[in-house]
């Protein structure tokens, strides 16, 4: 057993800590076995041998929506015109340069960035399965145990998404760029994720690496292939799909299904609790009422819509209709837990003319508590006894977030604020460094050197 002694956290008035809560306690301490809180103490002294955290301990964030390999495209992809449409070119370029080696290394530093930026999980949702061509690597799932090893060397906690993309666009082939992210058919997909998900068992400790399942879009899976996922996924793991990011999606799927993409979902049975819909920008009163009503979970990426152009999504009505709000960084335009919390707050507010759409406590669960149906692998939604010790430190003196209330950080903070980061009872990162793997900067260069 070993202590966390915490100059201040976030606890309730009872003296247990919880994401968003009012009161803030002085001299905390942490008792921590196997990677996990066995008791929490307020006003009390640290004892030899604790690790003291300086500023205010908050639980690590989670990222519930992760492309590693959209890094790349991090100050290329921003000049001149163009559309959603006209960036995805540009990455299927950079998809088409990767080797599981580029992979790993890559994938590791963005997983280093994430957890010195205050992240202690990520759910990657994955499609760069095979060669450029489309055949199977040699090892099996090469890029997939690229990817965990990654992350586990990064020490963050991985969900990985593997997902089925079989169509270029509703009644389209893949094209060639896009022929190494597919399958034969669903069953094809199926057969490889229970191999997939056997390999990682083996070789990852389960609360560090767990797998879980993705369909791209209705735009990438056709409807029979729906059938079979819903007759044979496994029900015991988490299930993603990017939904109506584009209004052009929401067209193809009218004209060719005679419903929005929601309610084909909602048709086949696939609207339900483990259900994250990623993005959800074009949406229907219908469809929020969908989502909300099966309580899915709605993972919003407001860094990367804005810088998409996608829209602003319904993300107050769809938390109003009883969908669960989780946020993710997705393609990496920026990495920073408090800058997607107040992102999605300030859309809401540009699109609706008012102030306090989401209450600093709400964006704060939506940043921890909210990820929680989208993992596969356990997350500090709250600080409680038998929840993992994942951490964040953020200092409450920086130029941005001086005179800040902390319950109110996610106005004033950045990731530049955090200064101590601790996963598994472990510090993994202190003041931007990987404890490790050094800076994230500098292996990010390294890494990036490898890519046109």
């Amino acid at each position: 057993m070993s202590g966390i002694w915490c100059e201040a956290a976030l606890i309730d008035a009872d003296g247990g800590s919880v994401a968003g809560a009012s009161a803030v306690a002085a001299s905390v301490r942490l008792e921590v076995d196997n990677g996990r809180i066995s008791g929490i103490f307020t006003g009390v002294e640290p004892e030899s041998g604790d690790r003291i955290l300086n500023g205010v301990v908050f639980p690590a964030a989670a990222n519930a929506h992760s492309h590693a390999f959209h890094r790349i495209l991090r100050g290329r992809t921003h000049d001149g015109r163009g559309d959603f449409w006209v960036w995805r070119e540009q990455m299927y370029r950079s998809a088409a340069e990767l080797t599981p080696e580029k992979y790993e290394k890559l994938a590791t530093a963005v997983f280093a960035e994430m957890v010195v930026s205050g992240f202690s999980s990520v759910a990657e949702f994955h499609y760069v399965h095979h060669q450029p061509e489309g055949t199977p690597y040699p090892e099996p799932h090469a890029m997939e145990l690229a990817l965990a090893r990654a992350a586990v060397a990064a020490g963050i906690r991985l969900t990985l998404l593997d997902t089925l993309y079989l169509a270029g666009g509703i009644g389209t082939p893949l094209s060639p760029e896009q022929a190494r992210f597919g399958d034969a058919d669903a069953q094809a997909w199926l057969d490889r994720l229970g191999s997939l998900r056997a390999a990682v068992a083996w070789s990852f400790p389960p609360e560090m690496v767990g797998v879980g399942a993705a369909l791209h879009s209705v735009r990438g899976v056709t409807e029979e292939a729906l059938k079979t996922v819903v007759r044979q996924l496994p029900t015991d793991i988490p299930l993603h799909i990017h939904l109506s990011e584009q209004p052009a999606e929401n067209e193809a799927c009218v004209q060719a299904y005679g419903v929005t993409p929601a309610g084909l979902l909602a048709r086949h049975g696939l609207l339900s609790r483990r259900l994250s819909a990623v993005h959800a920008t074009h949406l229907t009163p219908d469809d929020i009422q969908l989502l909300g009503d099966a309580g899915s979970t709605v993972v919003m990426c407001p860094s990367t819509e804005a810088d998409l152009a996608d829209g602003i999504g319904p993300a107050r009505a769809l938390s109003d209709a009883g969908s669960t709000i989780a946020l993710g960084t997705d393609q990496h335009a920026v990495i920073d837990p408090w800058v997607e919390m107040r992102t999605l707050e300030h859309g809401e507010r540009l699109g609706s003319g008012q102030r306090g759409r989401f209450s600093p406590q709400e964006l704060f669960h939506a940043a921890t508590i909210g990820a929680t149906a989208s993992m596969a692998t356990p997350i500090a939604s709250v600080l409680e006894v038998a929840a993992v010790c994942d951490l964040m430190a953020v200092a409450p003196d920086s130029v941005r977030t001086a005179g800040s209330m902390p319950q109110q950080f996610a106005f004033s903070a950045t990731a530049s604020d955090v200064t101590a980061v601790v996963i598994a009872g472990e510090l993994v990162a202190s003041n931007g460094v990987h404890v490790r793997l050094g800076s994230p900067g500098g292996l990010l260069t390294e890494a990036l050197k490898e890519f046109s």
